[in-house]
């Protein structure tokens, strides 16, 4: 035992294999600083989540860490590390589909100002963001006979269709 509390000249005057570690304060600080970003971090999942409310197959929960206990830092970044790579992956998911939805918007405008040139197409609501059971149709008037004198409209469905018995 006594071999083991001998000092070590290579490690400036302490025991061998003694590794320092920060004092307490700074500990305690780091972990005060790391919970911190991760409420932040929680809060712009949070409000990510409220602005975006209807749409869903995004994942926003923040599940817990284990159960009751003091997280050490390492657990500490590694929860910090994990929330902000999924809120990358959230707003990276909702811009994709705030694109998708505006480029279908604007094929429902273009439907509507030039029906003939968008034969047959149907744009769903869910296609452009609604949460509505409606959908733009591009058809002929008249049945047969404006398809065949070229006689397009858009119809805008009447939304839901009505439970059944």
């Amino acid at each position: 035992m006594a071999a083991l509390l001998e000092l070590d000249p290579k490690v400036g005057g302490e025991r061998a294999g003694f590794v320092p570690r920060a004092p307490v304060e700074d500990r305690r600080a780091a972990r005060i600083e790391l919970r911190r970003q991760i409420g932040k971090l929680e809060r712009e999942l949070g409000e990510l989540f409220a602005t975006t409310f209807p749409r869903s197959g995004i994942e926003w929960a923040v599940p817990a860490a284990g159960g009751p206990r003091v997280l050490g830092i390492a657990e500490l970044e590694r929860t910090r590390d994990a929330l902000s790579v999924r809120l990358a992956d959230a707003r990276a998911e909702v811009a994709r589909r705030a694109d998708t939805e505006q480029a279908n918007r604007d094929l429902v405008e273009r439907m509507i100002a030039d029906p003939a040139e968008h034969r047959w197409v149907r744009v769903r609501s869910e296609d452009v963001g609604d949460r509505d059971c409606k959908h733009w149709h591009s058809r002929p008037r008249w049945g047969i006979v404006g398809m065949l004198l070229g006689w397009w409209r858009v119809k805008l469905s009447s939304g839901c269709p009505l439970a059944g018995g």
